[in-house]
C-alpha cells in the first residue's frame, strides 16, 4: 500500500549544495514555525490578560504552568507521531496529517470566544505537532542516508535556519496583530501561516525522492487491529478519568498542569527502560550507543528547561520590567525574543560551514557541553538584569537582547547536533520514534520549566535566574569532563586515555 503522495521522479537542482528535497522540508517547517512561534509569543500574555482586555484572566504563575505543559505536550506527542510513522503511516503521510491538524487548531483559537475553543485549539496544535515534528526531521535525515556525518550535520543546520526564519516572521507579525487586544485576529494569522506550510509540502513532495513513503516496520493486520482496540479503550479511559476528576470538584488548571508535568517526566524514563530491557529488535551495539544517547538526552532536557523560558519568564520580564521604547516606538513584548531568530538566520550558515570543515574534530558531546555553558551564562546576565529591576526601575532592552544572542550561540551548538546525533544513534527498528525521543527531551525541559517558575512566589526573581544558570553551567562542565567516554560509547573512536 502506498501513501498516495508519490510523484514521478524529476530532474533535481541543488538547494545550497544539498538535495532539492531539503527545500521542500525547509519551507514546510518554516511556515509551521511561523504559526507555532507567532502564537507562542502571545500565549502567556493572552492567558494572563484580564477578561476586560479580552484575555483568560489566569494568574501569571498559572499561565506559565499552562504554557509549560502545552509546549511539553507538543514535544511529548512526538514520540507517538514517530511510532505511527514507523508502524502505520510512513513519515510522509504522517507529516501531511499533522500539518492539517495544526491548521485546525489555530483556526479553533481564532474563534473569538474564551474557554472551550482555546483549550481545543491547544490540544489540536499539540496533537498535530506530535505527528509532524519528528517525521519532518526524520525525512531530512533520509535525504542523507548514503552520505557522511558532516554533510548531514550541515544539512540539518540549514534546515534549522528555516525553523528560525519562520520563527522570526511569526514573532514579528502575530504580536503586532495582537496589539490593542486583537488576540483572535493574531491567532488567525497563525492559521494562515500553517495553511501556507501545508501547501508548500503538497506542492513540493515530488522532490523527496521516495523518502518516507512507507513505514519501515509496518504492523501486521492482527497487530493493527489490536492497536486500534487499545487506542479506543485508552481514549475512553482517559476521558472517563478526566470527567470523574472534574465531577469531584478538585480539578484545577494548576493541578492539571502539574499532573501533566509528572506524566511528561515519567514517559522518557519508561521508554528508555523499554528500549534497554523490553525490546528484542535492538542489538547489543545499538544498546551501547543508546547509553551515550541517555547522557545527551539529560543534557538537552536541562538546556531546554532554561532556553524555553523565552516564552514565559523572559516574556513576562520584557512586559513588566523592561523599557520597550526603541527609537521612540514602544515595541510589543514578544518582539524582543526575535533577536534570537535574527541571529540564527545570520549565524546558521557560518556554523554550518564551521561544522562541515571541522568534521569529527568537534564531537557531539562537546557541542552539547558548550551549548549548556552558553545557555547558563545567558541566565547569569538575566540575574544582573533582574537585580537591577528589583529596585523598581525598568531596565534597558539591551539586557534581554544580550541574553538572546548568548542563547543563540548555545542553541547552534546543541540543537542541530541533537537532531543529527539522534538520527545517527537511533536503532534501525526505531528510527522515526527516536526523533520523537529527541523531542521528549524538550518536553521534559519545558514542563519542568513551567513548574519551576512557581519558585518566584517564594524566592526573588534574581535568585531564580541565578539558580538555573548554575544548574546549566554545572551540567555543561560535567558533560565536557565525560565527553570522551560518551564519545566512545557512540562507537566512533576508542578512548585512549582515561578521563
Amino acid at each position: 500500500m502506498t501513501s498516495g503522495l508519490s510523484e514521478p521522479p524529476v530532474r533535481e537542482r541543488a538547494f545550497f549544495g544539498h538535495p532539492r528535497g531539503l527545500a521542500t522540508l525547509f519551507g514546510t517547517e518554516m511556515w509551521e514555525r511561523f504559526s507555532y512561534y507567532g502564537m507562542r509569543a502571545i500565549l502567556v500574555l493572552y492567558l494572563s490578560a484580564p477578561a476586560v482586555r479580552g484575555g483568560m484572566g489566569l494568574p501569571e504563575t498559572t499561565a506559565v504552568g499552562v504554557y509549560g505543559v502545552y509546549i511539553a505536550s507538543v514535544y511529548l506527542l512526538a514520540l507517538a507521531g514517530g511510532w505511527l510513522a514507523d508502524r502505520l503511516l510512513g513519515p510522509r503521510r504522517t507529516v501531511l496529517y499533522g500539518a492539517a491538524v495544526i491548521m485546525a487548531g489555530h483556526l479553533s483559537m481564532a474563534i473569538p470566544l474564551r474557554g472551550a475553543t482555546v483549550w481545543l485549539g491547544l490540544v489540536l496544535i499539540a496533537l498535530g505537532s506530535g505527528l509532524m515534528k519528528p517525521n519532518i526531521a526524520a525525512l531530512v535525515g533520509e535525504l542523507y542516508r548514503h552520505e557522511d556525518d558532516a554533510r548531514r550535520d550541515s544539512g540539518y543546520t540549514i534546515f534549522y535556519m528555516g525553523v528560525n526564519l519562520g520563527a522570526f516572521i511569526g514573532i514579528m507579525v502575530v504580536p503586532w496583530l495582537q496589539t490593542g487586544g486583537r488576540w483572535h485576529l493574531a491567532f488567525g494569522a497563525a492559521a494562515v501561516g500553517m495553511a501556507a506550510g501545508l501547501t508548500q509540502y503538497v506542492l513540493g513532495r515530488r522532490h523527496l525522492a521516495g523518502a518516507g513513503e512507507e513505514p519501515d516496520h509496518r504492523l501486521t493486520p492482527e497487530e493493527e487491529r489490536r492497536f486500534r482496540s487499545v487506542l479506543a479503550l485508552s481514549v475512553a479511559g482517559l476521558a472517563a478519568a478526566l470527567a470523574l476528576w472534574a465531577i469531584s470538584g478538585t480539578l484545577t488548571v494548576d493541578r492539571f498542569s502539574l499532573a501533566l508535568t509528572v506524566v511528561t517526566a515519567a514517559v522518557p524514563v519508561a521508554y528508555f527502560v523499554f528500549l534497554f530491557r523490553g525490546s528484542h529488535e535492538i542489538t547489543d551495539e545499538e544498546r551501547t550507543r543508546l547509553t551515550a544517547y541517555v547522557w545527551l538526552f539529560a543534557a538537552a532536557a536541562i538546556f531546554w528547561l532554561v532556553y524555553d523560558q523565552a516564552g514565559s519568564a523572559l516574556l513576562l520580564f520584557a512586559k513588566n520590567d523592561t523599557d520597550l521604547r526603541v527609537f521612540g516606538y514602544v515595541i510589543p513584548p514578544g518582539w524582543v525574543a526575535n533577536i534570537n531568530s535574527i541571529a540564527i538566520v545570520l549565524f546558521a550558515p557560518v556554523f554550518a560551514d564551521l561544522f562541515l570543515k571541522a568534521g569529527d574534530r568537534i564531537t557531539a558531546p562537546v557541542k552539547f557541553a558548550v551549548g549548556l555553558v552558553f545557555v547558563g551564562l545567558s541566565f547569569v546576565v538575566m540575574y544582573g538584569a533582574a537585580d537591577l529591576a528589583s529596585g523598581g526601575a525598568k531596565v534597558s532592552v539591551m539586557w534581554l537582547l544580550s541574553v538572546y544572542v548568548i542563547q543563540t550561540i548555545g542553541e547552534l551548538f546543541l540543537s542541530p547536533a541533537g537532531l543529527s546525533v539522534t538520527n545517527k544513534l537511533a536503532p534501525r527498528a526505531f528510527e522515526n520514534q527516536m526523533m520523537g525521543v529527541w523531542y521528549l527531551a524538550i518536553a521534559v525541559g519545558d514542563s519542568l520549566g513551567g513548574q519551576t517558575y512557581r519558585m518566584t512566589k517564594v524566592v526573588p526573581l534574581p535568585v531564580y535566574f541565578l539558580a538555573l544558570a548554575l544548574l546549566a553551567v554545572a551540567a555543561g562542565l560535567l558533560l565536557l569532563l565525560w565527553s570522551r567516554r560518551v564519545h566512545a560509547l557512540m562507537a566512533e573512536r576508542p578512548v585512549t586515555t582515561p578521563v
